[in-house]
Parts: C-alpha cells; structure tokens; sequence
C-alpha cells in the first residue's frame, strides 16, 4: 500500500490517491488479460493472412475475438483500480482539503462497490440462467453462453475485491497519517 506521487492541479493543489498496488488477483487478471490480447492479435492476425494469400477466412474470428475482448475488459478492471487508474473527480478534489479529498474517494469507491456488486450478482444470474437453459450462441461455434458470462461475473467480482482493498487503504491512510 502506498501513496502515489503528488499530481499538482492548476491551482497549485496536490491532489493524493491511495493505491493499494496489485496483489495476486490482480496479477492474475493482468496475466490472463495479457494473453488473451496477444491471442487476440494472433487470431486477427492469421485472419488477414488467410484471407490476402488464401482468399478464405477461419469463420471463427469474430466470435473469438468478441470473447478474447470481453475476458480483457472485465478482467482488466480490478488491475485498473488497484493501479489508482480508475475514476477521480480532480475539478471536486482540487477545492477540498487533503483529509477531505480522501474522504471523497472512500465515498466514490463505496458507491462504486455498490454498482459493483449490482453489476456482479445480475452477471451471476444471468449466467446461471444461460447454464440452466443450455443456451448456446448463434454461431458456427454455438459456443455455450455461460462461458463469456461466467469471465464477466468474474471479472466484476474481481473489481469489488479491489474496490474493498482501495477503500480500506484509503480508510487506515486517513486514521494513521492525515491530519484532522
């Protein structure tokens, strides 16, 4: 846990953000995110070839690559949060005080959880439904639906996991070296 450092806003304010860096879910979510990308590349890539120098294509490049993109960006945002590079309202911040100003990102990633959360238990739901039903895509894979959904469940859950990390990191700071 530690404090990255003082960005200076216009007025001359320095405006703090509490990061909590990235623990073994984060690094675990960056890993697989790095690796769908590069798959992803791979994929597009063959695409290009196949279609240029064979005239035929995979038929199978758009789905996939549609999944690689969802496992990137669900899996991603946990490793964004604990990174500190996730949402700061710095116009609010640059006019409060330090002690107030980290108050204001325990409240944000506090309603943030909440959505979070929200996000997380329909994702869940929805994948439970997709599993119960044996729902399948529309497609030459007719790949099971609750495959993507399961990563996106995961990924938000993920994402609460860091929200709770920043909050409490915010939380002891503000207890231990702001003064009131």
């Amino acid at each position: 846990m530690g404090s990255e450092p003082h960005l200076l806003d216009e007025p001359g304010h320095r405006i703090e953000t509490i990061i909590t860096g990235p623990g073994p879910i984060e690094y675990a979510s960056e890993a697989i995110s790095s690796l769908a990308l590069v798959a992803m590349i791979v994929l597009i890539g063959a695409e290009a070839i196949i279609r240029n120098v064979f005239g035929g294509s995979l038929q199978i490049t758009d789905e996939i690559g549609g999944y690689l993109l969802v496992t990137v960006t669900f899996l991603s945002m946990s490793v964004s949060e604990a990174h500190g590079a996730f949402h700061r309202v710095e116009l609010v911040q640059a006019r409060m005080s330090q002690r107030g100003r980290i108050w204001l990102q325990i409240v944000f990633d506090a309603c943030s959880l909440v959505a979070s959360l929200l996000v997380t238990w329909q994702l869940g739901r929805l994948a439970l439904n997709s599993w119960n039903s044996g729902d399948v895509a529309p497609t030459p894979l007719q790949t099971q639906l609750w495959l993507p959904q399961v990563v996106m469940g995961i990924g938000m859950a993920f994402l609460c996991y860091a929200l709770v990390r920043s909050a409490y990191a915010k939380y002891v700071f503000i207890q231990s070296e702001v003064p009131a």
